[in-house]
């Protein structure tokens, strides 16, 4: 390559990058959204202490508190923390949100090219015959090789601005990942502690069960010595068979929680059985840390996301502003040409040229001004969606507060219910043995203990569940999660156009 090749090539590059930097860039510069001027999530404010009584483990409201990202290991299960290392390499949804996330990071450095000058080479052989009058005529070849160099410099930020657009765009679905980390760590959780619930509420059915069973034998006993009627043994095998009626729905619930468990993982439920939990082996996480209401917006990916969609949107104003400008571009070619391939390196024909273009938009029948008002509706559009998805998540960490205090005392009075019954029942087999009371009052006492034994294991999982809420609605502490963190989130800043 000659010496004014190289010389026009650095011209053009040179020339276009001085006014690129000299370009201003239209639009409105975004502004991140201030976080919400509120003291709490309730207007009675956070209890700091849960305290269900009866024995009960009690939890504390740890407010300023950061979560791990594994905080599924507060619940002290090496079956649960299995269980959730299998979902996080096996699902299908965490797989796509990655692959959506790949894809916007390679288009935003596509976007990013735009920075640059384009350079194209170029070769060409032609043979050629021109024929005079007379039947003569001149035969030759020609050789070139050659290429073109082309810059659109940014006069006006519109580069910049798609850049920008994009990277918001591949911030969002970086938050989008995060959501689906979020998503399928909560809802594994959520699928082990229902397991064990129905496995034990299965068991005190059971327990019943064999409980009525055992009042058959008594009345059948009494009948037999002709100290009890027919209608007693027909009233305890009626009960029998009611409270046998209640194993199937709890199996089919223990099935349907499995099979979901199982999909969670990314399994066929055909070729994966899930671990049999028991709540029993599940530790009631002690504290409860709870972000401040200004980190929260800084930490749900829920949030995030919509900000980072906010931020697209504003950026999408200044694409469309730019097109209202005119552009420039730059171009030069350069290259040598010769008659004999042998020659083409050897002293051939040398040629260049330089050259810029404008283009200035005159009339687009209003086409480019409509542009630009639709991308402002969008960001309006966006802003709202922001704001409901700031309230909708303020309202969700509300309801787990106010769930996790009627949970401690929900399940103090079924401890203490269940502990009644089970002595009632037990006195009233003991009557009834001794002919000192009838069957309608120990088939009251069975059924007052049925409702208890299933009331707390109800109560029991609840508070399991929802402390599994109010870790996800904190966030889940994604931003420490390996392979979901990522230093390539631009801070995005918002301002009303």
């Amino acid at each position: 390559m000659n010496r004014f090749t190289t010389r026009g090539i650095r011209s053009v590059a040179i020339a276009g990058l001085a006014v690129a930097l000299g370009g201003c860039a239209v639009g409105p510069d975004f502004v991140r959204p201030a976080s919400p001027q509120v003291k709490g999530y309730t207007v009675a404010g956070a209890p700091a202490a849960l305290t269900s009584g009866a024995g009960e483990p009690q939890q504390r409201i740890a407010m300023g508190k950061t979560l791990s990202a594994q905080w599924w290991e507060l619940y002290g299960s090496q079956q649960l923390n299995q269980t959730i290392k299998q979902a996080l390499a096996g699902s299908p949804t965490l797989a796509a949100a990655k692959a959506t996330l790949a894809q916007a990071q390679e288009t935003l450095r596509q976007e990013q090219g735009g920075y640059y000058p384009q350079l194209n080479a170029n070769a060409g052989a032609q043979h050629q015959h021109t024929s005079a009058a007379g039947g003569s005529g001149n035969t030759y070849d020609l050789y070139s090789l050659g290429g073109a160099v082309s810059f659109a410099p940014d006069l006006f930020g519109g580069t910049r601005r798609q850049v920008e657009q994009q990277q918001a765009l591949a911030d969002n679905q970086r938050y989008q990942l995060a959501a689906a980390y979020l998503t399928l760590t909560g809802n594994t959780v959520a699928q082990s502690i229902d397991i064990a619930s129905y496995r034990q509420q299965l068991g005190a059915v059971q327990d019943i069960v064999n409980g009525d069973q055992q009042n058959l034998r008594l009345v059948q006993l009494k009948f037999d010595a002709g100290k009890a009627s027919r209608l007693d043994v027909l009233t305890a095998q009626s009960q029998l068979s009611n409270d046998r009626t209640q194993l199937p729905p709890l199996q089919q619930q223990l099935s349907v929680a499995r099979h979901a468990l199982s999909v969670l993982i990314g399994r066929f439920p055909g070729n994966w059985s899930a671990p049999a939990f028991e709540l029993n082996e599940f530790t009631l996480p002690a504290q409860l840390p709870l972000s401040v209401p200004s980190e929260l917006v800084r930490r749900r990916p829920d949030i995030l996301a919509a900000e980072a969609q906010l931020h697209a949107s504003s950026a999408a104003i200044g694409v469309a502003t730019a097109q209202l400008y005119p552009s420039l571009t730059l171009s030069g070619t350069f290259g040598v040409q010769s008659l004999s391939s042998a020659t083409l390196f050897q002293g051939g024909d040398q040629y260049h040229s330089l050259a810029a273009s404008l283009l200035a938009p005159i009339f687009q029948g209003g086409a480019l001004e409509a542009q630009k008002r639709a991308a402002v509706d969008a960001f309006r559009a966006s802003l709202a969606t922001y704001r409901q998805t700031v309230l909708a998540a303020f309202g969700q960490v509300a309801d787990v507060l106010r769930a996790l205090e009627h949970d401690s005392d929900l399940a103090g009075a079924q401890k203490h219910a269940l502990e009644d019954s089970e002595k009632s029942l037990q006195l009233q087999r003991l009557s009834y043995q001794a002919g000192k009371s009838d069957l309608l009052q120990l088939l009251d006492a069975e059924r007052s203990y049925q409702q208890a034994r299933l009331g707390y294991a109800r109560a029991q999982a609840q508070r399991y569940q929802d402390t599994a809420q109010l870790f996800v609605a904190m966030g889940g502490g994604w931003w420490e999660a390996t392979g979901i963190a990522d230093d390539g989130g631009s801070a995005t800043t918002q301002q009303n156009p």
